[in-house]
């Protein structure tokens, strides 16, 4: 793993999550009652070895960097190697979509020439999934390709996601929306340091593209394999798929494949009391975080550190973040609840299983 060093593209913005993002990028979203988005990404390159990370962070940087800090919680602080804040563009033309911006690599070129390492892995910080690296990493080396893309078979139509088009193990062309059983790339790819610096003198008038909008002409060319990842994983694009996606994780199942004992999914350190439930409190196929004291009802819910769902309050399918409180005899249902937040003593407030309400 000496010879591949790590980038993680965490600056991927978008308008769809709504209310969710305006002060926050997709990376930096609290998710599963303890983490943050971001930290899938970055556990799955320290637990595959790689003990060197670039993190392109966004413009809206402040909660990322909070969250990450020198990168202590994956022993990433560290003398050589060690985890690497680069910045990413402000502004400027981009597609829809897109992670792996030219003109953000061709940036932080200087993370590139000073590292011996000669493979590059890339991924977007939006990706779940509990993926160990390490057989791609081999597979690529061993063939010789110039790029290894990662993808997976869409199991319902991801219309934000990049489609591929896979003839007998390579890469022959993409395609926009990929619909339910077709093949999608999974913002995971390895490429040589050497073809990487030849892309970016390549296509320096056009360093607005995403690289795989710029190389799509040169696919003919280039030796470009794709590597199928059979277990789980989902790509956040929008409000919807964080609440679904979100929802997934109280699936044992799911779970279970994505908080492996022996391969864990780290965060930052924060010290909390055992959740408390009080006499009268009733909680089912919910998933409850240190720090949360519960007196009333809480149905098929996921609630951060510190919540507190008072006497008489009921919470059902919905998503409550840090610090939140329910009042007594307040109703919460098909909500996403931004942390911080206080429903007042006998509200209500409901969304439907369609459209999910977001209180900001």
């Amino acid at each position: 793993m000496d010879r591949v060093i790590g980038l993680v593209a965490a600056n991927f913005e978008t308008k769809d999550m709504g209310e969710l993002t305006e002060e926050r990028t997709v990376a930096s979203l609290p998710y599963g009652g303890a983490y943050r988005v971001v930290d899938f990404a970055i556990s799955n390159m320290v637990n595959s070895g790689i003990k060197t990370l670039g993190l392109i962070t966004p413009y809206k940087y402040r909660s990322i960097i909070d969250h990450v800090g020198a990168g202590k919680a994956w022993d990433l602080d560290r003398k050589n190697g060690g985890l690497f804040v680069l910045p990413g563009s402000v502004f400027g033309i981009q597609s829809e979509n897109s992670h792996f911006l030219l003109r953000d690599i061709r940036r932080n070129k200087v993370y590139f020439d000073r590292s011996p390492s000669p493979y590059i892995l890339f991924t977007a910080a939006n990706v779940i999934s509990h993926m160990d690296y390490r057989p791609l990493i081999m597979e690529h080396i061993k063939s010789g390709a110039d790029v290894t893309m990662v993808y997976n078979t869409c199991d319902q139509d991801e219309p934000h996601r990049l489609g591929v088009n896979v003839d007998n193990g390579r890469v022959v062309g993409f395609k926009p929306n990929p619909k339910k059983y077709e093949d999608a790339m999974l913002d995971t790819f390895i490429i040589s340091r050497e073809l990487l610096m030849k892309i970016m003198e390549w296509y320096a008038a056009v360093d607005y593209l995403d690289i795989f909008e710029a190389i799509e002409g040169d696919l003919d060319k280039m030796d470009v394999r794709a590597y199928k990842y059979e277990g789980y994983a989902r790509a956040l694009f929008t409000a919807r798929d964080y609440f679904d996606y979100s929802m997934e994780l109280l699936n044992l199942d799911v779970a279970a494949e994505l908080f492996s004992r022996e391969r864990p999914i780290a965060t930052k350190a924060s010290e909390s009391a055992p959740a408390k439930y009080l006499e009268g409190a009733k909680v089912k196929n919910s998933m409850v975080t240190a720090g949360s004291l519960i007196e009333g009802e809480v149905d098929h819910s996921i609630l951060f550190q510190g919540v507190h769902v008072c006497k008489g309050a009921k919470v059902k399918n919905s998503i409550i973040m840090q610090r939140c409180v329910i009042e007594e005899g307040a109703v919460v249902e098909n909500v996403i609840l931004d942390k911080s937040n206080v429903v007042k003593a006998g509200a209500v407030i409901k969304g439907t299983g369609d459209a999910t309400y977001i209180m900001s």
